[in-house]
C-alpha cells in the first residue's frame, strides 16, 4: 500500500481507537477468568486479532456482540497444538507463559520481524518452572510443555516489561503461594501497572508490589463473584499520540476517548506537548489541541519508548534541538527503531543525532517532502504521515499498510479531520 500526505491542516472532533495494551491483556485475563466477560469498545487491530485468535486456541469461546466482544473460559484448556502470535511482541511474552500452564506440547510463533527478536528469556526462566522449553537458539519458534509450578525467581526487567506481564499473569492462574518474582531495572514500569489492574478487574489475585522490585503472591483465597466480568478497553494514548501531535503542529482538533487517569505510560506525550508550547487544553472528557509556535524541549522516553516516533514528528517542527532519553529501548522494535527514524527522517530534511543513550533531533529548519519507507513499522509510517502535514510538498509512504498492526483506521482519522490522505495499492512508487 502506498500513502500519499500532502500538506494539509486538520481540524474537528475525533475519537482515539481503542488501546491493545488493554485490549490484549483483558484478552489473556478473560482466558485466565475461568468464567464469562464482556469486553467493550473491542479493538480490530491486527496485534487485537492475534490476540483473539490464541485464546481461542487455547480453549476460549469468543462472541462477537455488536460493539461487545464475550468471552466465555474455563481456563487454559488448548484445542490446538500450534499458536502464532502474528507481529505482536506483547502476545508473544504475555501469552508464552500462559501457554506453559498446560501439560500440552504447544509450539509458539510468529511472523516479521517478530522472528527475530531475542526470546532467550524463556530459555532461562521457564525451566526454573518446571516447564521444558525448545527454541531456536533464542528465537522462534518456542516449543512448550508445563505445566507452570510458580517458584521464587529473578529476573531482568531491562529488556521489557512484558515477559513480567506473562509471568504475573501465570502465577496468579496457577495459585501461587509464598513465592516471589524479584525483578531487576523494571523498564516501563506504568505498564505493570496496567497489567495489575487488568487481573484486578478480572478477578484474578494481584501480588504484593513492592516497589517494582519484587512481586509476592501470599497464598491467600479471596472470592471472585460469579457474575461476568464487564471490562471497557481504554482508548489508546500511544496512537492517540499521533493525533495529539497532528492538532498541535497542523491544526484545531479535539481528541477524545483518551483517560487522563490512564496508567497507559504513554500518557507522558501531554508533557511533552506542554514543554515544547504546544497550544493545549486538557479536560476529562476530551483533549483540544491548537497551533502555537513551539520549542525544543528535553524528554525522557525510557518508560515510554513507543513515543519516540510521534515526538520526533513534533520535534521536527520545535525550534532548536530536541533530546529525547531512552534510545537503548529501541533496538528489538518492528524495526530499529532510532536508526529507521534517523533514515526516514532524514529524507525529509531532519538531521537526527544518535549519541549512546540520546537521539538529537535538529527541528525547525523545514519538512520537505519524499518518498519515506514504513520499514514494516506502524509507528514509523504513522510519524512520517504526521510530519507530511507541514511538509513543502508530498510525502509518500512505502509499505503504508504496516498500521493495521495497530491503528488500522490511522489514514481515515487524519481524513476525517480534513487532511489530504490518498491510499493506493500499487506496489511500488519510483522517486
Amino acid at each position: 500500500m502506498i500513502a500519499t500526505i500532502q500538506p494539509s491542516s486538520v481540524n474537528g472532533f475525533i475519537q482515539a481507537p481503542a488501546s491493545k495494551s488493554s485490549m490484549q491483556r483483558a484478552c489473556a485475563a478473560a482466558l485466565l477468568a475461568r468464567r464469562k466477560s464482556v469486553i467493550k469498545n473491542p479493538g480490530h487491530s491486527n496485534d487485537d486479532k492475534a490476540a483473539m485468535d490464541i485464546i481461542g486456541r487455547l480453549g476460549a469461546e469468543l462472541t462477537v456482540s455488536g460493539e461487545e466482544l464475550i468471552i466465555e473460559s474455563s481456563g487454559v484448556n488448548p484445542v490446538a497444538d500450534v499458536i502464532h502470535c502474528g507481529e505482536s511482541g506483547l502476545s508473544i511474552r504475555m501469552f508464552t507463559p500462559l501457554v506453559a500452564m498446560s501439560e500440552k506440547q504447544i509450539t509458539i510463533n510468529g511472523s516479521g520481524s517478530l522472528a527475530l527478536r531475542p526470546m532467550d528469556f524463556f530459555d532461562e526462566i521457564l525451566p526454573q518452572l518446571g516447564v521444558k522449553i525448545k527454541s531456536n537458539q533464542g528465537k522462534l519458534p518456542l516449543v512448550i510443555q508445563g505445566p507452570v509450578m510458580p517458584k521464587n525467581i529473578s529476573i531482568d526487567g531491562s529488556l521489557s516489561s512484558q515477559f513480567l506481564t506473562g509471568l504475573l499473569m501465570a502465577y496468579a492462574a496457577a495459585g501461587a503461594k509464598n513465592v516471589a518474582i524479584t525483578v531487576n531495572n523494571l523498564k516501563s514500569r506504568p505498564y505493570i501497572d496496567l497489567t495489575l489492574n487488568v487481573m484486578k478487574q478480572f478477578g484474578l489475585k494481584v501480588p504484593e508490589n513492592n516497589n517494582y522490585e519484587s512481586f509476592y503472591f501470599d497464598g491467600a483465597t479471596h472470592d471472585s463473584p460469579l457474575t461476568p466480568h464487564v471490562y471497557t478497553v481504554e482508548g489508546d494514548w500511544s496512537g492517540g499520540a499521533f493525533l495529539l501531535v497532528a492538532g498541535a503542529i497542523a491544526g484545531n482538533i479535539t481528541v477524545k476517548g483518551l483517560d487522563v487517569f490512564s496508567t497507559q505510560a504513554d500518557k507522558a506525550v501531554l508533557q511533552a506537548l506542554m514543554d515544547c508550547g504546544a497550544g493545549i487544553s486538557i479536560e476529562p472528557s476530551h483533549i483540544e489541541l491548537r497551533p502555537m509556535p513551539l520549542m525544543a524541549f528535553h524528554f525522557n522516553a525510557t518508560d515510554c519508548p513507543d513515543l519516540f516516533p510521534p515526538l520526533v514528528a513534533l520535534a521536527a517542527c520545535c525550534n532548536g534541538t530536541t533530546a529525547i532519553e531512552g534510545v537503548g529501548r529501541l533496538t528489538h522494535k518492528e524495526s530499529n527503531r532510532a536508526l529507521t527514524l534517523q533514515e526516514e527522517f532524514g529524507k525529509l530534511g531532519i538531521e537526527i543525532i544518535l549519541q549512546d543513550d540520546l537521539m538529537l533531533v535538529k527541528g525547525g529548519t523545514g519538512i520537505k517532502g519524499a518518498v519515506v519507507h514504513s520499514r514494516h513499522d506502524h509507528r514509523i509510517a504513522m510519524a512520517c504521515a504526521v510530519a507530511g502535514l507541514k511538509a513543502s510538498s508530498d510525502v509518500v509512504i512505502e509499505e503504508a499498510d504496516a498500521i493495521n498492526k495497530s491503528y488500522p483506521d490511522f489514514y481515515e482519522h487524519l481524513r476525517m479531520l480534513g487532511a489530504s490522505v490518498a491510499v493506493t495499492n500499487q506496489e511500488h512508487i519510483k522517486q
